[in-house]
């Protein structure tokens, strides 16, 4: 019984031993620049077993976690995630009803994974009127272990040592390789196996017991040891799926773009089909917004004057003002020659008006009795009406001011009114414009189409729709000067912002049209990402002209039914 009791701790002795070695030099390699596995190699794309399958509706992934089975649908050509679908999966155990847990995200129970390594799955996709099979080939690691649960056991429990010898330190590890040595010789000289025994529980106890003392505040098994982690018998790897999988994007070395499903729905990716086509060729032109002549005007003053606010104050910026409407008043100064001149004329008419007042009184006392004719009477009275006239426009001249008014409908874009404010003859002192008639003016190097609608862009990203009001004669620096009428919405454009303006030249160019979201920039030229698989992308040097505000034409690099990111292609070109 001793003899057999011997021989068990020896083995095991020499096992913890061995098992010693390898975690202090584990953990000295771990902690040489105190790494612990920050810096490890990037985690491959595929960090769960998945199939997938597509057809010219669906695009259908499977990705097996656990004791479950997720399946992600799109739409083949959009790439965008499909609701309210029904999905029947043909598996091993019978036909499963998929129950939706997401945006276009399915699931359903699979307990026979376990049973093996490699099954053939048939879905059936109905979704909105349309209903197409898939066949998905899932594939599973080899679990050698799987019909072993005692091995299975086993393999856990030394996973488990392994690890919280990895967890002792160098110091650790290496105390428990000599108390492990000092058990073994304590077995060879002596037939009693109690103290060795003892021994040997101190020394378990002091690996075992002390691990979670170690490295106090680095939390080494924070996903514990199921998160893509395989723990090994006898050289035979056990990667059972488990139910919490890390998946990121990540760029492969031939320059493509593994991008799992989950992802792509947190970027939002989008792709269309490309297809060949003839379109108008159009050229970018630089143009800046500016007023429509025949709704906008300037209030100036015609006289110089004091500048005085009409009862309601001056209007503010923005503020909606009606044509005729008064905006300010200008009150003329008048100088103090002026001023003697007036007082000097006012005094002769004064006392003309007197004379030819006093003239009338005779003349209606005479021509009652026939003295004086009544012609002489009504010659009096219209010299007196006369005077009186001169006499009161001195006076409004002194006191009236000049009333400033708006010359059309819209609203106020510039103000350069101040209460006693001197104005100089001919000051602007508000501008008056229609916010919903706006033009675009562009200098153009080549000529145009005549007539043809075109476009702009924004620097925020926004268009505009816009129609030709014709062009000039004369050059601006070499260009011709165009100018086009906004006829959609205008809100939140002002006057002076620079834009883009895509005009047609009258000619045609065949190519493929690509929303400009979809090319990405980069310091080689224009790149596009085509949508080769499911969950891969791969970037195009594409070469490109401009379409319109919208679109690019890509002249070379790209055929036609490629599907192609429309949205977040920028995104992609970011994952490294």
């Amino acid at each position: 019984m001793i003899i057999r009791l011997a021989a068990a701790l020896r083995a095991l002795a020499l096992l913890l031993a061995l098992a010693a070695a390898s975690a202090a030099g584990s953990v000295a390699l771990a902690h040489e620049g105190h790494s612990h596995g920050v810096e490890a190699p990037a985690l491959p794309a595929q960090t769960t077993p998945r199939a997938e399958a597509a057809s010219a509706s669906f695009e259908l992934v499977a990705v097996a976690s656990g004791d479950r089975i997720r399946f992600y649908l799109d739409r083949f050509a959009s790439n965008e995630p499909v609701n309210g679908a029904e999905i029947t999966i043909e598996t091993p155990d019978g036909p499963a009803e998929a129950r939706a847990v997401g945006d276009g995200v399915y699931e359903i129970a699979a307990p026979w994974l376990a049973r093996g390594h490699r099954y053939d799955l048939l879905a059936t996709v109905t979704a909105d009127s349309t209903m197409d099979v898939l066949a998905l080939d899932l594939h599973l690691p080899e679990l050698a272990a799987a019909a072993m649960p005692v091995q299975a056991e086993a393999s856990a429990w030394l996973a488990n040592l392994r690890r919280h010898l990895t967890h002792q330190g160098p110091i650790g590890a290496a105390a428990g390789g000599f108390l492990l040595g000092l058990a073994v010789i304590m077995l060879v000289r002596s037939r009693r196996a109690l103290p060795a025994f003892a021994v040997l529980a101190l020394t378990l106890t002091l690996l075992l017991g002390t691990a979670a003392l170690a490295h106090e505040g680095h939390d080494h098994e924070k996903n514990g040891p199921g998160e893509g982690e395989a723990a090994s018998v006898q050289g035979v790897a056990l990667t059972a799926p488990t139910a919490v999988s890390v998946e990121r994007a990540r760029r492969l070395p031939g320059g493509a773009v593994f991008v799992p499903k989950s992802t792509q729905r947190l970027l939002a990716l989008r792709t269309g089909l490309t297809g060949i086509a003839d379109h108008r060729r159009t050229v970018e032109l630089p143009g800046r917004v500016i007023a429509d002549p025949n709704a906008s005007g300037v209030v100036q003053s015609s006289v110089g004057g004091r500048l005085a606010p009409p009862p309601g104050g001056f209007p503010n910026l923005g503020t909606r003002v009606r044509k005729g409407e008064v905006l300010a008043t200008v009150t003329p100064p008048v100088q103090a020659v002026d001023l003697s001149d007036m007082r000097q004329t006012q005094g002769d008419l004064d006392q003309q008006i007197a004379i030819t007042g006093r003239k009338v009184a005779r003349y209606e006392r005479l021509a009652t009795t026939g003295a004086v004719a009544q012609t002489a009477l009504e010659d009096a009275r219209a010299e007196l009406t006369g005077l009186k006239d001169r006499r009161a426009a001195l006076d409004t001249i002194r006191r009236a001011p000049e009333e400033l008014i708006a010359p059309v409908d819209g609203v106020v874009a510039e103000r350069a009114a101040v209460a006693g404010q001197m104005a100089a003859a001919g000051t602007m002192v508000f501008r008056i414009v229609d916010p919903d008639k706006l033009y675009v003016e562009a200098l153009s190097f080549v000529g145009l189409e005549p007539g043809a609608a075109a476009t702009a862009r924004l620097p925020d990203g926004r268009t505009l729709a816009l129609a030709s009001r014709g062009a000039g004669l004369a050059d601006r620096n070499q260009a011709v000067p165009v100018q086009f009428a906004i006829t959609g919405s205008a809100e939140g454009v002002r006057l002076g912002q620079f834009v883009t303006v895509m005009a047609p030249t009258g000619e045609t160019i065949g190519g493929l049209a690509v929303p400009r979201a979809g090319v990405v920039r980069t310091e080689s030229g224009a790149v596009v990402y085509e949508h080769v698989s499911a969950e891969r992308f791969e970037p195009r040097p594409v070469r490109v002209e401009p379409l319109d505000a919208e679109q690019l034409i890509v002249a070379g690099g790209l055929g036609a039914g490629r599907r192609v990111v429309v949205q977040g292609a920028e995104l992609l070109d970011q994952v490294r």
